[in-house]
């Protein structure tokens, strides 16, 4: 079983990246937004029944699929290096994989704000994702949480044996794909 945890700054690429790397592997995407569109029918995903249901839903998710007989996972989050929840949060997910025999690999993703501005806004992002189809606050919620949160790791910060970090604000998710599959040997 592999797990593969691709990280990143909203709008960067994650579901993207991850919908072409499920093309190329035998893995299933489980994109973030899966999660928290299906609870946000009852409630918004900033309250604390919101958060609850999409935390209980996902461990769900993670509990079945780390017990089967699939190949692996992808699963997209936007991790917040300056919370230390955040942190313990990648680690127990990672330790429940990899207490059933799997390999989790960490893939962080990020570009510039312009670029994911732009990325914002495509037909793929708003089709998979519809709370972001509301583009002026999709886009002062990018702006406002890069202000209070950091999203990206520093250099040396992540010591992740399966670890990349890929600037892909130049590159297609096709490339990205490749290049996460070449490199794990997925």
């Amino acid at each position: 079983m592999k797990f593969v945890h691709l990280f990143g700054p909203q709008a960067v690429g994650k579901m993207t990246v991850g919908q072409e790397l499920a093309k190329i592997t035998d893995l299933k995407l489980f994109h973030n937004h899966m999660t928290i569109d299906l609870v946000s029918h009852f409630f918004d995903y900033s309250t604390k029944e919101g958060k609850r249901l999409v935390k209980l839903f996902r461990q769900e998710i993670f509990e079945e699929v780390s017990k089967s007989d699939l190949d692996g996972m992808i699963f997209t989050y936007v991790w917040m290096f300056d919370m230390k929840s955040d942190w313990e949060y990648v680690k127990n997910l990672s330790e429940l994989f990899e207490s059933r025999g799997a390999t989790v690999y960490y893939v962080e993703l990020e570009a510039d704000l312009e670029e994911r501005l732009k990325r914002n806004k495509t037909p793929n992002r708003l089709e998979h994702k519809p709370k972001k189809r509301d583009i002026e606050w999709s886009e002062n919620d990018i702006k406002k949480t890069m202000e209070k949160h950091r999203l990206n790791s520093f250099d040396g910060e992540i010591t992740f044996e399966n670890y990349i970090k890929i600037d892909n604000t130049h590159l297609s998710a096709v490339e990205v794909a490749k290049m996460i599959k070449e490199r794990f040997q997925l």
